[in-house]
């Protein structure tokens, strides 16, 4: 067991290795002084979001960017309480979202799409905040390179507690592998909260035709569709005033559920790179685990375990470092802490996402 181990950590390092190698490879991306020429609309799907839509709407009237370049479409998903867009200045639409699958998301972007009249979407989410240069950077990327699908960064709002840590360490990670499989041209992830294409490749690719019995995966699936048809068309957008800003959930149950719905969609990928990153990182974790009951009941020695978690820890921690320093050049938080729970939460996450269900904006979803 102990060469089985040893044989997943060295596949598990060298899959880092790759993924900071092709993080390094994104070039971070500046704006210019070209002149806004891009139209957008933003899609925002929620369900009972009264308190944080007000947030987003406040951050958008603060926009660097001209009101007749953007316009922004609601999509209501049966929300208790309906919404009031009276007081904003810039064009917005509210529309109720029209169900057809299981997907509650991809049916409200699907809904949005018959409203749209710009070429370029964007999509977010309503608890989300963007940076008052957000569209002009996208806009200037635009103009600069001959794209039809561009991922943006995410990342979030804490405050001073641990479980807000935890997930910015966890968020991090998957951003740093998200700007990684990019870097390797084998982009399989993203976030749909920061999340631009063309309506024409929308349409293209047929939307979400293929994977809609599937309740999340808005962005990945999307994006897969478009790297399989159009790779050269697909880009990342690393750019410190494109990141939105998110805010983490308030209770461990809440978090659990969040990250079983994302794992839950990872055997359905098309992607071969992102499947088989997913069992290295699964495996990677779950040997951690494995090892550290290895030296509860004496079958491995303190020091084996030490250098076993000293290598893991050492190449998790050179991604999660330059991730960071992109995301909020801040220090990470109570990363010691958080690197010994987390093996054993993503490994409980991925067991469960096989079989178990999960909530999610007060519905149950089976896998």
């Amino acid at each position: 067991m102990t060469i089985i181990l040893s044989v997943i950590l060295v596949i598990y390092i060298s899959s880092i290795g790759l993924l900071t190698y092709g993080f390094l490879r994104i070039k971070k991306y500046q704006k210019t002084d070209l002149k806004p020429q891009t139209s957008f609309t933003i899609i925002v799907p929620f369900r009972n979001e009264e308190e944080n839509l007000p947030n987003l709407l406040n951050s958008f009237s603060k926009l660097n960017y001209p009101s007749d370049l953007f316009e922004v479409i609601l999509v209501d998903d049966s929300s208790e309480e309906k919404f009031d867009i009276s007081s904003f200045t810039f064009h917005i639409s509210q529309i109720d979202n029209i169900r057809v699958s299981n997907s509650p998301k991809k049916d409200a972007i699907t809904t949005a799409m018959e409203h749209v009249k710009t070429n370029w979407v964007i999509t977010t989410d309503a608890d989300c905040i963007v940076h008052a240069n957000w569209l002009l950077t996208f806009d200037n990327y635009i103009q600069e390179n001959q794209v039809s699908m561009l991922a943006g960064a995410v990342s979030y709002k804490c405050e001073n507690s641990f479980l807000h840590h935890f997930q910015q360490l966890d968020l991090t990670s998957l951003q740093g592998a998200t700007i990684g499989s990019f870097g390797l041209n084998k982009a399989f992830m993203c976030n749909g909260a920061n999340f631009a294409y063309t309506k024409s490749l929308f349409e293209k690719l047929n939307g979400f035709e293929g994977n809609n019995k599937i309740a999340s995966g808005d962005d990945v699936f999307l994006l897969q569709k478009a790297v399989e048809e159009f790779p050269k068309e697909v880009h990342y957008l690393k750019a410190e005033e494109a990141i939105v800003i998110t805010k983490p959930t308030e209770t461990w149950k809440a978090l659990f559920y969040q990250r079983v719905r994302w794992a839950a969609k990872t055997s359905s990928y098309k992607s071969t790179f992102g499947k088989f990153l997913g069992l290295i990182v699964f495996f990677g974790n779950l040997s951690f685990v494995i090892g550290f009951f290895f030296l509860l009941f004496g079958i491995w020695s303190y020091p084996i375990f030490v250098l076993f978690a000293f290598f893991k820890f050492g190449i998790d921690f050179v991604l999660l470092y330059i991730t960071n320093q992109f995301l909020t050049r801040i220090r990470i938080k109570s990363l010691f802490l958080s690197s010994l729970l987390y093996p054993f939460f993503s490994s409980a996450v991925a067991l469960y996402s096989l079989f178990g269900s999960y909530e999610w904006k007060g519905r149950r979803f089976g896998k």
